[in-house]
């Protein structure tokens, strides 16, 4: 079980003239609902091999919102929604809608005229992998079929434990990407590390963004103030309470020169969404700004106004497994980023250059980092900004083309070998990408 499949011969041996076709399924807001979507999109145009087309295949959720008649999306990336049915039998229906959705990701292929035995790769992410699918799959490509790992939870994240069944569900997905994916994208070394060591080719690709899609900043002087933001679904992973508490702990004159914008969850929200609880923020309303759920277009003029996004998290094991997509979009938008380093981010942040590196996650570390912002200028922010839009190129999806493609599509696999795929360590090719 721990030696990886030969794949050399599942490569489909394309005619001339055809279009290379590379299929993605999906099951979000795509493409532009939130990081998960945005996920999918980069990856999907670094994926589409030279000349061919990604067909992005997605089964809407069905949490109310509508998708869009006519989404804006690159010429090379195609999408096909999944028509929309009324689903009886109550959560059995819903479970077994959920099951069959590679039956009807194939229908719709068939439907839109593609075949399946043509696809030259295919990729899904860690959530919608399960047996059925697999198999599925595995019957009806002639193409490795790679899985996006983007996470590791551990049972300390759930106040249950052992006992919440999307831990359980996540766990055992995992170990079966482990044991039965063709290849393995993971977005941090450390996941790198546990998939070679099962015996799966793996690919590092960190958070990827469209350089070309960002505003310059224009955030105010800082002589009126520092502007902060956080942006994301919080959680219990990303520690605003000690933010809020670091911003407490100032000296008044330079508590007073501080906001702080959260932009994704609202000040009701906070309790349930967040480690925040009621009362947490009752007396910096002054200063701590809930925007609650926003589109991305808002998102981004937030990050052109903010002169530092803030990002802390608790050196355990769930954060040192993932990556922040805050990150490479925070640096893309020219706004400089205040962290601790957690999973792969000391390769790509250096304090005092792409932004302010805190020594831990603790409430002193956090106030200590914001007594440093608070002292610079702006000719030294301005500084600042630059090099995080230096350092976004690092994840711009068109640095990571040729690899991602030639992984998912089999080509840098030693096709027409007939030898079994090794694992691959993609860590020196993910630190060229990195500068």
């Amino acid at each position: 079980m721990g030696q990886p499949a030969a794949i050399a011969h599942l490569i489909p041996a394309l005619r001339p003239s055809a279009t290379p076709q590379v299929l993605a399924l999906a099951a979000y807001r795509f493409p532009h609902g939130d990081a998960l979507s945005n996920r999918l999109l980069q990856l999907a145009r670094s994926a589409t091999p030279p000349g061919g087309v990604t067909l992005v295949v997605n089964d809407w959720p069905d949490d109310g919102s509508r998708p869009a008649a006519a989404p804006d999306l690159p010429p090379d990336v195609r999408l096909i929604t999944l028509p929309r049915r009324r689903i009886g039998g109550g959560v059995l229906g819903r479970w077994l809608h959920r099951r069959l959705r590679p039956l009807r990701v194939l229908a719709a292929l068939r439907r839109a005229g593609v075949r399946p035995s043509r696809l030259a790769g295919v990729y899904l992410p860690l959530g919608l992998w399960d047996l059925f699918t697999w198999a599925v799959l595995r019957a009806a490509v002639r193409c490795p079929v790679t899985v996006d790992v983007l996470e590791r939870h551990d049972r300390a994240q759930f106040p249950r434990g052992w006992r919440t069944p999307y831990f359980l569900r996540h766990r055992w997905a995992f170990s079966l990407v482990g044991r039965f994916a063709d290849q393995v994208i993971a977005i941090s070394e450390v996941l790198e590390r546990h998939f070679v060591g099962q015996g799966r080719p793996t690919l590092v690709v960190p958070p990827q963004v469209d350089c070309a899609g960002y505003d310059d900043p224009a955030p105010p002087s800082l002589t009126d103030g520092l502007r902060l933001l956080y942006a994301g679904s919080a959680g219990a992973k990303d520690h605003l309470s000690v933010v809020l508490e670091a911003i407490r702990g100032l000296a008044p004159a330079e508590r007073a020169r501080v906001r702080l914008v959260i932009a994704g969850i609202s000040r009701e929200q906070a309790g349930d969404l967040s480690d925040l609880n009621g009362a947490s923020s009752a007396d910096l309303d002054d200063q701590v700004c809930f925007l609650g759920w926003v589109p991305r277009d808002r998102v981004l003029a937030e990050l052109g106004r903010a002169h530092f996004s803030v990002l802390v998290r608790p050196p355990a094991g769930y954060a040192q497994a993932g990556f922040p997509s805050k990150v490479p979009e925070s640096l893309a938008a020219g706004c400089p980023v205040l962290l601790n380093h957690t999973s792969d981010l000391r390769r790509y942040i250096v304090d005092g250059r792409e932004g302010i590196v805190l020594d831990g996650s603790g409430v002193d570390d956090v106030r200590r980092g914001l007594e440093r912002a608070l002292l610079l200028d702006d000719p030294g922010w301005s500084m600042m900004s630059r090099a995080a839009r230096e350092r976004a190129h690092c994840f711009d999806y068109r640095a990571w083309r040729p690899v991602v493609s030639d992984f998912v599509t089999g080509a840098g696999r030693g096709s027409g070998t007939g030898s079994p795929a090794r694992p691959a360590s993609s860590t020196e090719v993910s630190r060229r990408s990195g500068g």
